[in-house]
Protein backbone atom coordinates (compact mmCIF):
# COMPACT_ATOMS: atom_id res chain seq x y z
CA UNK A 1 0.00 0.00 0.00
CA UNK A 2 1.22 3.42 -0.72
CA UNK A 3 2.31 6.00 1.78
CA UNK A 4 -0.38 8.14 3.17
CA UNK A 5 -3.28 5.74 1.68
CA UNK A 6 -6.48 5.54 3.59
CA UNK A 7 -6.99 1.81 4.73
CA UNK A 8 -10.15 0.30 6.27
CA UNK A 9 -10.42 -3.36 8.15
CA UNK A 10 -13.07 -5.13 10.27
CA UNK A 11 -12.09 -5.76 13.70
CA UNK A 12 -13.67 -7.41 16.40
CA UNK A 13 -15.31 -5.64 18.99
CA UNK A 14 -16.51 -5.98 22.76
CA UNK A 15 -20.39 -5.82 22.30
CA UNK A 16 -21.59 -4.31 26.01
CA UNK A 17 -25.30 -5.60 25.45
CA UNK A 18 -23.77 -9.45 25.28
CA UNK A 19 -21.80 -9.34 28.35
CA UNK A 20 -18.09 -7.96 28.60
CA UNK A 21 -16.54 -11.62 27.37
CA UNK A 22 -18.87 -11.51 24.47
CA UNK A 23 -17.44 -10.40 21.34
CA UNK A 24 -18.92 -9.18 18.27
CA UNK A 25 -17.82 -9.55 14.72
CA UNK A 26 -20.37 -7.21 12.92
CA UNK A 27 -18.10 -4.65 10.91
CA UNK A 28 -16.70 -2.19 12.56
CA UNK A 29 -14.98 0.04 9.62
CA UNK A 30 -12.10 2.11 11.14
CA UNK A 31 -10.47 4.01 8.46
CA UNK A 32 -6.75 5.35 9.15
CA UNK A 33 -3.57 6.08 7.28
CA UNK A 34 -0.85 3.18 7.01
CA UNK A 35 2.42 4.43 6.24
CA UNK A 36 4.34 2.22 3.95
CA UNK A 37 6.75 1.52 6.85
CA UNK A 38 6.33 1.30 10.63
CA UNK A 39 9.55 4.21 10.76
CA UNK A 40 7.70 8.05 10.99
CA UNK A 41 9.97 10.15 8.94
CA UNK A 42 9.85 12.57 11.50
CA UNK A 43 9.88 11.96 15.41
CA UNK A 44 10.07 14.37 18.54
CA UNK A 45 10.06 13.19 21.75
CA UNK A 46 9.50 16.27 24.14
CA UNK A 47 11.92 18.67 22.61
CA UNK A 48 13.20 21.70 24.21
CA UNK A 49 14.85 24.41 22.65
CA UNK A 50 16.03 27.02 25.61
CA UNK A 51 18.48 30.46 24.87
CA UNK A 52 19.99 32.34 27.57
CA UNK A 53 19.76 36.02 26.94
CA UNK A 54 21.84 37.56 30.16
CA UNK A 55 20.16 35.75 33.08
CA UNK A 56 16.83 35.17 31.32
CA UNK A 57 16.26 31.66 30.14
CA UNK A 58 13.84 32.00 26.91
CA UNK A 59 12.01 28.47 26.11
CA UNK A 60 11.67 28.63 22.44
CA UNK A 61 10.25 25.04 22.48
CA UNK A 62 8.57 23.79 25.66
CA UNK A 63 8.60 19.96 25.00
CA UNK A 64 6.98 18.93 21.98
CA UNK A 65 5.75 15.38 20.50
CA UNK A 66 5.13 15.10 17.38
CA UNK A 67 5.14 12.07 14.62
CA UNK A 68 5.14 12.71 10.90
CA UNK A 69 4.30 9.37 9.41
CA UNK A 70 5.76 8.53 5.55
CA UNK A 71 3.87 10.46 2.94
CA UNK A 72 2.03 13.12 4.82
CA UNK A 73 1.77 16.63 3.60
CA UNK A 74 1.78 18.57 7.39
CA UNK A 75 1.58 22.68 7.76
CA UNK A 76 3.32 24.10 11.08
CA UNK A 77 1.39 27.52 11.41
CA UNK A 78 1.58 29.99 14.52
CA UNK A 79 2.09 33.59 14.86
CA UNK A 80 5.80 35.44 15.29
CA UNK A 81 7.63 33.62 18.63
CA UNK A 82 5.30 30.65 18.51
CA UNK A 83 8.36 27.85 18.34
CA UNK A 84 7.60 26.98 14.82
CA UNK A 85 10.79 28.47 13.58
CA UNK A 86 13.08 27.04 16.06
CA UNK A 87 10.92 23.48 15.27
CA UNK A 88 12.01 23.83 11.46
CA UNK A 89 15.57 24.48 12.19
CA UNK A 90 15.62 21.32 14.67
CA UNK A 91 13.96 19.21 12.11
CA UNK A 92 15.97 20.32 9.48
CA UNK A 93 19.44 19.55 11.32
CA UNK A 94 20.40 23.30 11.20
CA UNK A 95 19.79 23.17 15.22
CA UNK A 96 20.24 20.75 18.00
CA UNK A 97 17.36 20.85 20.95
CA UNK A 98 18.75 21.79 24.41
CA UNK A 99 16.54 18.23 25.62
CA UNK A 100 14.52 15.96 24.34
CA UNK A 101 15.23 13.60 21.08
CA UNK A 102 14.68 13.71 17.39
CA UNK A 103 14.49 10.72 15.18
CA UNK A 104 15.09 11.51 11.20
CA UNK A 105 13.75 8.74 8.97
CA UNK A 106 14.68 6.33 12.58
CA UNK A 107 18.33 7.51 13.09
CA UNK A 108 18.45 10.04 16.43
CA UNK A 109 20.19 12.99 15.26
CA UNK A 110 19.79 15.02 18.89
CA UNK A 111 23.29 14.03 19.81
CA UNK A 112 24.42 14.93 16.45
CA UNK A 113 27.68 17.45 16.01
CA UNK A 114 27.81 20.10 12.83
CA UNK A 115 29.13 17.60 10.54
CA UNK A 116 27.49 14.78 11.05
CA UNK A 117 24.20 17.20 11.26
CA UNK A 118 25.32 18.41 7.93
CA UNK A 119 25.38 15.12 6.05
CA UNK A 120 22.06 13.66 7.13
CA UNK A 121 20.89 16.88 5.78
CA UNK A 122 22.40 16.91 2.59
CA UNK A 123 21.09 13.50 2.28
CA UNK A 124 17.56 13.10 3.93
CA UNK A 125 16.13 16.43 3.49
CA UNK A 126 15.26 19.01 0.58
CA UNK A 127 14.72 22.38 2.05
CA UNK A 128 12.70 25.28 0.07
CA UNK A 129 13.09 28.92 1.76
CA UNK A 130 11.08 32.11 0.64
CA UNK A 131 13.74 33.41 -0.69
CA UNK A 132 15.16 31.31 -3.88
CA UNK A 133 18.52 31.05 -2.89
CA UNK A 134 19.20 30.70 -6.82
CA UNK A 135 23.02 31.95 -7.96
CA UNK A 136 22.10 34.73 -10.99
CA UNK A 137 24.73 33.82 -13.25
CA UNK A 138 23.77 30.41 -13.51
CA UNK A 139 21.16 28.09 -15.47
CA UNK A 140 18.19 26.34 -13.94
CA UNK A 141 19.90 23.62 -15.40
CA UNK A 142 23.02 24.55 -13.07
CA UNK A 143 21.29 25.67 -10.37
CA UNK A 144 19.57 22.21 -9.86
CA UNK A 145 22.73 20.22 -10.17
CA UNK A 146 24.30 22.10 -7.62
CA UNK A 147 23.75 19.49 -4.63
CA UNK A 148 24.96 16.87 -6.87
CA UNK A 149 28.48 18.90 -7.04
CA UNK A 150 28.83 19.01 -2.99
CA UNK A 151 27.83 15.54 -2.39
CA UNK A 152 30.80 14.42 -4.53
CA UNK A 153 28.92 11.26 -5.20
CA UNK A 154 31.22 10.20 -8.14
CA UNK A 155 28.20 11.23 -11.04
CA UNK A 156 29.30 12.30 -14.52
CA UNK A 157 28.12 15.63 -15.97
CA UNK A 158 25.57 13.87 -18.16
CA UNK A 159 24.10 12.13 -15.42
CA UNK A 160 24.01 15.14 -13.44
CA UNK A 161 22.54 17.08 -16.07
CA UNK A 162 20.09 14.14 -16.69
CA UNK A 163 18.94 14.37 -13.47
CA UNK A 164 18.36 18.03 -13.12
CA UNK A 165 15.99 18.10 -16.44
CA UNK A 166 14.05 15.34 -15.07
CA UNK A 167 13.25 17.30 -11.90
CA UNK A 168 12.86 19.99 -13.64
CA UNK A 169 10.37 18.49 -15.42
CA UNK A 170 8.69 17.56 -12.38
CA UNK A 171 7.97 20.64 -11.57
CA UNK A 172 6.68 21.67 -14.75
CA UNK A 173 9.68 23.51 -15.95
CA UNK A 174 11.06 21.30 -18.97
CA UNK A 175 12.43 23.74 -21.73
CA UNK A 176 13.50 26.01 -19.59
CA UNK A 177 16.80 24.20 -18.71
CA UNK A 178 19.04 27.39 -19.77
CA UNK A 179 17.36 30.28 -18.62
CA UNK A 180 19.28 32.41 -15.73
CA UNK A 181 16.94 33.22 -13.07
CA UNK A 182 16.59 36.77 -14.20
CA UNK A 183 14.51 35.13 -17.37
CA UNK A 184 12.42 33.47 -15.00
CA UNK A 185 9.32 34.93 -13.11
CA UNK A 186 9.34 34.23 -9.46
CA UNK A 187 7.17 31.43 -9.52
CA UNK A 188 9.26 29.63 -11.98
CA UNK A 189 12.49 30.29 -9.90
CA UNK A 190 10.68 28.62 -6.61
CA UNK A 191 9.99 26.00 -9.21
CA UNK A 192 13.61 25.88 -9.61
CA UNK A 193 14.45 25.75 -6.07
CA UNK A 194 11.69 22.77 -5.21
CA UNK A 195 13.57 20.60 -8.61
CA UNK A 196 16.98 21.48 -6.32
CA UNK A 197 15.44 20.27 -3.42
CA UNK A 198 14.25 17.08 -5.08
CA UNK A 199 17.50 16.50 -6.73
CA UNK A 200 18.82 13.75 -3.97
CA UNK A 201 15.47 11.82 -4.02
CA UNK A 202 15.17 13.39 0.06
CA UNK A 203 12.98 11.43 2.46
CA UNK A 204 11.63 15.35 3.77
CA UNK A 205 10.92 18.44 1.72
CA UNK A 206 10.96 20.90 3.93
CA UNK A 207 9.42 24.33 3.19
CA UNK A 208 10.23 27.35 5.06
CA UNK A 209 7.19 30.08 4.07
CA UNK A 210 7.59 28.96 0.51
CA UNK A 211 4.97 31.36 -1.15
CA UNK A 212 6.33 34.44 1.04
CA UNK A 213 7.47 36.12 -1.95
CA UNK A 214 4.68 35.54 -4.57
CA UNK A 215 1.59 36.85 -5.47
CA UNK A 216 -2.04 34.87 -5.19
CA UNK A 217 -1.80 33.01 -8.16
CA UNK A 218 1.63 32.14 -8.22
CA UNK A 219 1.27 30.77 -4.63
CA UNK A 220 -1.47 28.33 -6.58
CA UNK A 221 1.11 27.42 -8.97
CA UNK A 222 3.33 26.56 -6.30
CA UNK A 223 1.21 24.88 -3.49
CA UNK A 224 0.21 22.56 -6.71
CA UNK A 225 3.58 21.38 -6.96
CA UNK A 226 3.71 20.36 -3.66
CA UNK A 227 0.24 18.57 -3.65
CA UNK A 228 1.42 17.13 -6.70
CA UNK A 229 4.90 15.73 -5.00
CA UNK A 230 2.86 14.59 -2.08
CA UNK A 231 0.25 12.76 -4.40
CA UNK A 232 3.28 10.83 -5.44
CA UNK A 233 4.36 9.68 -1.71
CA UNK A 234 6.65 12.72 -0.80
CA UNK A 235 6.24 13.59 2.71
CA UNK A 236 5.95 17.60 3.08
CA UNK A 237 6.26 20.14 5.96
CA UNK A 238 5.50 23.55 5.15
CA UNK A 239 5.99 26.00 7.70
CA UNK A 240 3.28 28.89 7.28
CA UNK A 241 1.51 32.13 8.75
CA UNK A 242 -0.71 32.22 5.88
CA UNK A 243 -3.92 29.62 6.68
CA UNK A 244 -5.16 29.67 3.63
CA UNK A 245 -1.63 28.12 2.34
CA UNK A 246 -2.02 25.98 5.16
CA UNK A 247 -5.03 24.58 3.79
CA UNK A 248 -3.69 23.12 0.55
CA UNK A 249 -1.75 20.49 3.37
CA UNK A 250 -3.49 17.33 4.69
CA UNK A 251 -2.71 18.32 8.38
CA UNK A 252 -2.47 21.65 9.70
CA UNK A 253 -0.30 21.53 13.73
CA UNK A 254 -0.23 25.03 15.41
CA UNK A 255 2.74 26.28 17.58
CA UNK A 256 1.91 28.75 20.45
CA UNK A 257 4.22 29.97 23.27
CA UNK A 258 7.18 26.84 22.29
CA UNK A 259 4.20 24.24 22.10
CA UNK A 260 1.97 22.34 19.54
CA UNK A 261 -2.09 23.52 20.78
CA UNK A 262 -3.96 22.38 17.78
CA UNK A 263 -3.05 19.27 15.65
CA UNK A 264 -6.15 18.32 13.25
CA UNK A 265 -6.78 17.21 9.64
CA UNK A 266 -7.41 19.80 7.49
CA UNK A 267 -10.93 19.86 7.39
CA UNK A 268 -11.42 22.19 3.63
CA UNK A 269 -8.33 20.82 1.86
CA UNK A 270 -7.92 23.69 -1.29
CA UNK A 271 -7.33 20.97 -4.34
CA UNK A 272 -5.67 22.62 -7.42
CA UNK A 273 -4.85 21.43 -10.48
CA UNK A 274 -1.31 20.45 -12.24
CA UNK A 275 1.01 23.22 -12.82
CA UNK A 276 2.30 22.60 -16.86
CA UNK A 277 5.28 23.45 -18.58
CA UNK A 278 4.13 26.35 -19.97
CA UNK A 279 3.24 28.46 -16.95
CA UNK A 280 4.47 31.40 -16.96
CA UNK A 281 3.85 32.40 -13.19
Amino acid sequence: MVAGAVASEDVAVSDPRRGSDAVSFEAARIERVRPATSEPVIRTEDLARIYKMGEVEVRALDGVSLVVAPGEFVAIMGSSGSGKSTFMNIIGCLDRPTAGRYFLDGVDVSGLDRDQRAEIRNGKIGFVFQSFNLLARTSALENVELPLIYASGGQSAKDRAERARRCLAEVGLAGRENHLPSQLSGGQQQRVAIARALINDPKLMLADEPTGNLDSKTSEEVMAVFQRLNDGGKTVVLITHETDIAEYARRIVVFRDGRVVEDRPSEQRRAIGAVSAGATS
